[in-house]
């Protein structure tokens, strides 16, 4: 086994049990870097350890919100398309604390303005959304443009592509924490979008609703990733996850 180099004759890092430059400190694990996705062309490949919720072939890990049957949307080179009336679907896996990827499209033939145009959401935990919105050339309500925490926290910024373009949410979701009824810790996130900064690890007030706002409720500390169905043909594909364990205990 090769000798790690270091020292131990160093100070403590505060709040830990190791030495500065400590040889025996845990090494991060290994994770082979996934490739970049093309706007015009071919997803591309998630990390070593990413869990794959949709990989472009079916859809066995998703079932529907309302009943949970198999998942009624269309899938086709390599994406899943909305089928408007079909609703909303959810994976079967639950999660809590994660880096999230998803990949979305909006249709390439404009329709609609507004709210009504290339609508849908990435619900984290069922509960809390990331809009899904074309605002390419499309004005609405801050708090409801491309990426924003729908209803409470607009984005820092527009970074729509073209409709038709393909473009990617990044996301690392810190959970809220319970104890009982109290709430310890509120949720925060943090999205690039299409490599742009737009969320710096933004609080949220609570779940998503519409034109109210609600506090937040106990929960289980995992829940799904849902897709919304808006009545929109939008498309997604390249769907995965890291799970993202805390620091380590010390």
């Amino acid at each position: 086994m090769t000798k790690i180099e270091g020292y131990t004759d160093t100070p403590f890092v505060p709040g830990t049990t190791y030495h500065v430059h400590d040889p025996e400190r845990p090494l991060p694990a290994i994770v082979r870097p996934g490739t970049e996705s093309c706007a015009d062309g071919q997803p591309g490949t998630p990390p070593s350890d990413a869990v794959i919720l949709f990989d472009g072939r079916d859809l066995t890990q998703w079932v529907s919100c309302a009943d949970g049957a198999a998942a009624r949307w269309k899938v086709e080179q390599g994406y899943m398309e909305v089928v408007p009336g079909t609703g909303s679907i959810r994976t079967k896996a639950l999660f809590g604390d994660c880096q999230l990827h998803v990949e979305w499209a909006s249709p390439t033939e404009v329709k609609g303005n507004g709210q009504g145009r290339g609508n849908s959401g990435v619900f984290l935990m069922g509960l809390y959304e990331v809009q899904v919105l074309d605002c390419y050339d499309n004005l609405t309500y801050a708090d409801g443009t491309t990426a924003g925490i729908y209803g409470q926290c607009p984005p820092l910024a527009n970074a729509c592509r073209r409709p038709g373009k393909w473009q990617t949410y990044d996301i690392l979701w810190e959970a809220p924490h319970f104890d009982g009824e109290k709430l310890l810790k509120p949720a925060y996130i943090t999205i690039l979008f299409n490599g742009v900064l737009v969320h710096n690890h933004t609080c949220l007030v609570g779940p998503t609703t519409y034109r109210d706002t609600l506090p937040y409720a106990p929960h289980p500390p995992v829940g799904p990733l849902e897709l919304q169905d808006h009545n929109n043909p939008v498309r997604f594909r390249n769907i995965w996850y890291r799970p993202l364990p805390g620091r380590e205990q010390e």
